[in-house]
């Protein structure tokens, strides 16, 4: 690495995205390292840490979430930016709860990712005013508890409440108040929504 120049580690899936990014850092006079996933990143780290990271945030194995809970357990304080396809509000919300300092979508202008760079690295975060409305959107609302996510999840498939009662060997009555705190946290007016503003946001996989 050539002295004096802030090291940058992308961390992508995709190799056209890590080529673009490399020739843009570097033409911007970063230096940079790419990293095919969060595993090899991290298994670099011995070697000497970047000053930042841009990080992908949905990738095969380690995703950018689990990447960035690796580097908190481990105690090693870099600074990141998401740079992602995806602006759910969860994924906006798990990302900056997980330690990101910035949240970037990757059909930006290049000029923005640098600037968004220039700005974490001075300790600041970057979060453009769309992502950060949701975000403070997110924060706002109550948390799902783990049971409601379970039972979220069998509403999106299409079962009945005594369906999931007997998949989750609770009560009719226990589900149907299970419904009813989830569509009051959702701010939604029956299950359907509730099901549908979910995946819209996030907070369940279409598949799960």
């Amino acid at each position: 690495m050539a002295s004096g120049r802030s090291r940058v580690a992308i961390v992508d899936d995709d190799l056209s995205v890590r080529r673009a990014l490399a020739r843009l850092l570097i033409a911007s006079s970063f230096d940079a390292r790419a990293f095919e996933s969060g595993q090899a990143f991290l298994d670099s780290l011995p070697d000497g840490p970047p000053d930042f990271v841009v990080l992908d945030l949905h990738m095969p194995g380690m995703s950018g979430i689990d990447t960035l809970h690796a580097l908190k357990r481990a105690r090693i304080n870099i600074r990141v930016i998401i740079l992602t396809s995806f602006e759910t509000d969860e994924d906006i919300y798990r990302a900056v709860q997980a330690g990101a300092q910035g949240y970037l979508l990757k059909d930006a202008p290049q000029a923005d990712m640098i600037d968004a760079i220039r700005v974490i690295h001075a300790g600041k975060r970057y979060l453009p005013r769309h992502i950060a409305t949701r975000l403070a959107e997110r924060m706002m609302r109550t948390n799902l508890t783990t049971r409601e996510l379970e039972v979220l999840n069998m509403l999106a498939k299409g079962l009945t409440n005594k369906q999931i009662g007997c998949a989750l060997n609770i009560s009719d009555n226990t589900v149907r108040n299970h419904v009813n705190s989830i569509i009051e946290k959702l701010e939604v007016s029956d299950r359907t929504e509730a099901a549908t503003t979910a995946i819209h946001r996030g907070i369940i996989e279409v598949n799960s």
